[in-house]
């Protein structure tokens, strides 16, 4: 049956090979350079993916780093920092986390700062607005600053492991989450605050989305970058916008822009996609690339969704105590073209340049071919962790 005339009302059941296909390609791990080279390579990356996650644990190279590493072979560290801080052509902000994102969908997170300002979490209960007021005056008058440049605090003790003595920071997190300021630059994890309005040069901030463009916006982001989607992952982070989505998502099936999937055998599991990507599937083989993921890549950090399609259920144990630890303390999964076939726990010594592989674990039965596909990419790993 052509997928022009399939029942709309029916729910159209894939296999695990399509949806691994469909997902896959979705978040471009099927190719060698998708998106080219460079800062504008950082950029579209960023773009495609609609977030990229960023995660202060440096054993090896911070997670936003890794993410865009596995999709872009030459890529540096540089080029996402000029991406940031002299393109500005992506910006920090919430997702399901805090990561980078695309300055052209900067209108779609001006609810959620508006939402904030308007009920502020109760640890921002003690920030005196006279104090917040003077803090916006002296970056407008003294330019970008960094936390490290406040020296007039009186210092607090820490009500949070990840907290500051300083007091001031609490009026830049403020700023930050209020829409009013902008991580105009990162050294290392250290993070600048800037007006945002001046970063960016804009005369007038972009025009608030509506809640139906938000919807929209996360429909698009997750079809873009997954292939195919559930409520669940398409508002991952954001499980406001279930109402408006599941609205969306019937206009368009409705409309034929979107088919009702399931995985084979499971009725119940409704995903949809494009007519064009269930199409592209029947055929697409997976080239039998190896790749080494960060546990924060997003084809990983949803972890039920992982799960389903690649049957590897991947535990993050970096906060679990040793001796309840199954594969180590930053456990990174491989997959070679569509499985999971080992996890290993790696850590950079840094004055040594050397990277350790402080325990690998198999999820398949290996063989020599795969052990050194693997090692190949291990090697171009280790280049990755030694460079600037």
């Amino acid at each position: 049956m052509s997928l022009s005339s399939f029942p709309i009302t029916s729910s159209f059941s894939i296999t695990g090979q399509q949806a691994r296909a469909i997902w896959l390609r979705a978040q471009r791990l099927d190719e060698a350079a998708p998106f080219g080279s460079g800062a504008e390579a950082a950029r579209r990356a960023v773009e495609h993916l609609g977030y990229v996650q960023i995660d202060a644990i440096n054993v090896i190279k911070r997670s936003h780093h890794h993410i865009l590493f596995t999709r872009i072979p030459d890529y540096r560290p540089s080029d996402l920092d000029r991406a940031q801080a002299a393109d500005k052509t992506v910006f920090e902000y919430w997702t399901h986390a805090l990561s980078y994102v695309s300055v052209g969908d900067f209108r779609f997170f001006r609810p959620a700062m508006a939402a904030f300002r308007a009920a502020p979490p109760k640890s921002f209960e003690s920030l005196d607005p006279a104090d917040y007021a003077a803090m916006l005056r002296r970056i407008e008058t003294e330019g970008p600053i960094a936390i490290r440049d406040i020296d007039d605090d009186v210092l607090v003790e820490k009500t949070h492991p990840w907290g500051s003595r300083k007091p001031s920071r609490r009026a830049l997190r403020y700023g930050f989450f209020a829409g009013d300021l902008v991580v105009s630059k990162r050294t290392g994890i250290e993070k600048t605050y800037d007006l945002t309005d001046r970063h960016f040069g804009w005369p007038q901030s972009p025009q608030t989305a509506t809640e139906e463009e938000v919807a929209a916006y996360l429909l698009d982001r997750a079809l873009r970058s997954q292939g195919l989607v559930s409520l669940d992952s398409a508002s991952y982070g954001v499980t406001r916008a279930k109402a408006a989505l599941s609205r969306i998502i019937d206009a368009r099936v409705a409309a034929g822009a979107l088919v009702p999937v399931h995985p084979d055998g499971q009725e119940k599991l409704r995903h949809w996609t494009t007519p064009e990507a269930l199409e592209d599937s029947r055929d697409r083989t997976v080239a039998r690339r190896v790749h080494i993921l960060s546990p924060f890549d997003p084809l990983v950090i949803q972890r039920k969704r992982f799960k389903l399609f690649f049957g590897h259920e991947h535990r993050f144990e970096a906060y679990v105590p040793p001796a309840q630890r199954v594969y180590g303390y930053f456990t990174l999964p491989v997959i070679a073209g569509q499985r999971p076939v080992a996890v290993l726990d790696l850590k950079m010594d840094r004055p040594s340049k050397t990277l350790l592989i402080q325990k690998w674990s198999w999820l398949v039965d290996p063989s020599p071919s795969l052990k050194g596909r693997i090692d190949r990419e291990l090697q171009r790993f280790e280049a990755f962790q030694r460079g600037a």
